[in-house]
């Protein structure tokens, strides 16, 4: 089977609940992952909107989330889940508010699209702080072994 990443909280193309959202709570939504593949060192998840600021004219994908070297016997990633409380070994890169941590869905104008990515790695990539989306996927370069997604779509009430 293929890497996989799920919720329980929305399938892949619905909606995702308020409460993951700047208009609820704000908590990162609980990721159920699975049949990560054999070689696998480390995981990495990112989560990002490429609508953003307005689904008819994109100019940019903007960050939700950034997490590297998460085990790679991890199942789960639990709902609300805060820096410092990930799972040993993990680190925290930095979002599009210039902060670690999830950042709930929030767009301007329309609804847009919220794509979990989540990449099995042949590596450790080791602590370089807290980095941003273009440094990891740098780093990443070369040691994806799978890929998964999960998508989501967050329009304001």
């Amino acid at each position: 089977m293929a890497l996989s990443l799920s919720s329980p909280s929305f399938a892949h193309g619905t909606a995702i609940p308020a409460r993951f959202t700047c208009q609820g709570e704000d908590l990162s939504p609980p990721l159920i992952i699975s049949s990560v593949p054999a070689g696998t060192k480390s995981l990495v998840l990112i989560v990002d909107d490429p609508d953003a600021p307005d689904p008819a004219a994109p100019k940019m994908v903007y960050v939700h989330w950034v997490l590297y070297d998460l085990p790679p016997d991890t199942v789960a990633l639990a709902e609300g889940l805060a820096p410092g409380k990930m799972p040993a070994g993990t680190h925290d890169g930095l979002n599009d508010w210039d902060r670690t941590g999830y950042g709930g869905p929030c767009p301007p104008i329309g609804r847009h699209r919220y794509f979990h990515k989540l990449y099995a790695l042949d590596c450790l990539l080791g602590d370089r702080g807290p980095l941003r989306k273009p440094a990891l996927l740098a780093a990443m370069k070369g040691h994806v072994l799978a890929r998964a997604e999960l998508m989501g779509t967050y329009q304001k009430t």
